[in-house]
Parts: C-alpha cells; structure tokens; sequence
C-alpha cells in the first residue's frame, strides 16, 4: 500500500487497527512511535547495484492500556512527516515487534490494515542458476497413448 492510499482512507474509519495475517490483531492500544524514510542501496548476488526507498510506520505497545489512536491523528502524524522529512508517495512497510521486530507490507481489507508477512527473494535469478520455479511439460499429442484400452497398462 502506498501512502497516498492510507491517506484516502484514514478519514473513512472510527477506528485505527491492525491485524497480522494468522488474524491476531495489535493490541488496539498501540502507538505509531516513527514514521520516516528507509532507504537501502545494496548490491544484489548477480552484481546489480540496487536502491530501494519505503515509507515506514513503527508501531509500538506501552502499558497505557487506555491509549487509541484515532484515524484522524494518525493522519495528523503521516501529514507532519511529509511536511518535515519530504516524504514522498512510496509504499509502506510497517515494523511491529511480535517475537523479535518484524517487517511487514501493508494492505487494508475494508474494515482494518493487515501487516502481510514479506519474504526473501533472489533478484537475479538467472545469474544465480536458479532453476525456473514454472516448469511446463510438453505433451505429444501426435502419438498414442501408452494406455490405450488394448496397451494393457489399465
């Protein structure tokens, strides 16, 4: 999800909440403690230097069970890191600590945002010799099947 996505919909919710995909949801008392800018410039296994920049969110529980963060405050927050870092339109991915401090995409299902889980990936397959992860067989369809009715194989 990018940000211009988030600020379209914060406005149409009562209610801030996020939910992770095995369905258990961030206690409702949580904070957005950063919002910034992470930038990562790294060179991939096949030589290609890379450069990859996403919005992210960081969110956090205390003990102030009582705390809620209201759609319209956390679109005050997104609207002063634009202001003052020059956020840009990027997607967002959203740091939560569950058993040690996860990385998640972002996405909303009409009624809350999901934290999906992000997975690895080579990005340069082919300089790997990684095999194809789509493999299709050719079938001949000019020849006879081996289990014809009088093959004896049925």
């Amino acid at each position: 999800m990018k940000l211009s996505e988030i600020k379209n919909i914060l406005p149409t919710l009562e209610n801030t909440a996020f939910q992770l995909e095995n369905g258990t949801f961030v206690p409702e008392h949580f904070h957005v403690t950063e919002v910034g800018i992470i930038t990562k410039k790294f060179i991939d296994c096949g030589g290609v230097i890379r450069n990859e920049s996403v919005v992210n969110f960081q969110l956090w529980n205390a003990d102030d069970y009582e705390h809620r963060l209201k759609p319209n405050k956390l679109l005050q927050i997104i609207k002063l890191s634009e202001e003052k870092l020059g956020i840009q339109d990027l997607e967002i991915e959203v740091e939560y600590q569950n058993q040690t401090i996860g990385r998640y995409d972002l996405d909303f299902n009409g009624t809350h945002f999901i934290l999906k889980n992000k997975l690895t990936a080579c990005l340069a397959e082919d300089a790997c010799g990684i095999p194809s992860q789509s493999k299709f067989i050719e079938l001949n369809t000019n020849e006879a099947s081996c289990c014809s009715p009088d093959a004896g194989c049925c």
